[in-house]
């Protein structure tokens, strides 16, 4: 949109950096205390180690998302673009105070959950996938991300939303999740309901709720070797969602 001026001016044009037009567009962070790192023994017995991603392995995890909207079922084309850009988001810093965890078994990718901090109090679920079948991987990622909400980060709320009818029955019927009237409250992926879990109802119910589901515990006590065996991502082969 172009005006003239109301007065006159010493210079017609002004030149930005973008280095000046960046804060503006770049949420400032808030302080957010990482992820520890935790193991989890899966039912077949292997260990499962959950840890964040870092940056640089996010070009790898989009382009195997690219692979997982090619997928037509239990609508994965919808969670495999949303996911690729929330990694997008997060690389190029176009994410709000993001939080993204990996489930690894000797490098390889199995699970997925992904989320950002709204403020100190509202944590905002984005994502939570299984990469490989069995093992109750998806009911561990959720579990974490839970945890990561409010045993760590201090949140006093959960936001969350479901795109598939099985992520709503296990958690939102599952968890006996209330939702916010609708559509005065709305999640910020595609406006659906918002289900949410309070601290208090986390601690009475939710808890115990998704152990029963994982059938184990997080063990934060991780030996060095596990960690080393871990360090190097590998993207799965083949898209088994």
């Amino acid at each position: 949109m172009l005006l003239d001026p109301p007065t006159v001016v010493s210079q017609n044009e002004i030149t930005l950096s973008v280095r000046e037009i960046e804060p503006l567009l770049q949420a400032p962070p808030m302080n957010v205390p990482p992820w520890p790192g935790a193991t989890i023994t899966l039912k077949d017995g292997r260990t499962m180690y959950i840890r964040e991603a870092t940056l640089e392995e996010a070009p790898a995890m989009m382009g195997y998302m690219k692979r997982v909207m090619e997928q037509d079922h239990d609508f994965y084309d919808v969670v495999g673009a949303r996911v690729h850009a929330e990694i997008a988001g997060w690389y190029r810093k176009r994410l709000k105070d993001p939080y993204t965890l990996l489930g690894l078994i000797d490098g390889e990718w199995v699970g997925f959950a992904n989320g950002r901090l709204m403020n100190e109090d509202i944590n905002i679920s984005l994502h939570t996938m299984a990469l490989a079948r069995g093992g109750r991987i998806g009911a561990i990622m959720y579990y974490v991300k839970t945890y990561y909400a409010f045993e760590i980060l201090g949140s006093k709320e959960f936001w969350a939303t479901y795109e598939s009818y099985n992520g709503w029955h296990r958690w939102g019927l599952g968890m006996a999740q209330p939702s916010y009237p609708w559509p005065e409250y709305q999640h910020e992926l595609g406006g659906a309901r918002v289900y949410y879990v309070t601290k208090k109802y986390w601690d009475a119910v939710v808890k115990d709720y998704v152990r029963q589901m994982v059938g184990t515990d997080l063990v934060f006590d991780v030996p060095v070797e596990i960690v080393k065996a871990n360090e190097q991502l590998k993207i799965p082969q083949d898209v088994t969602v």
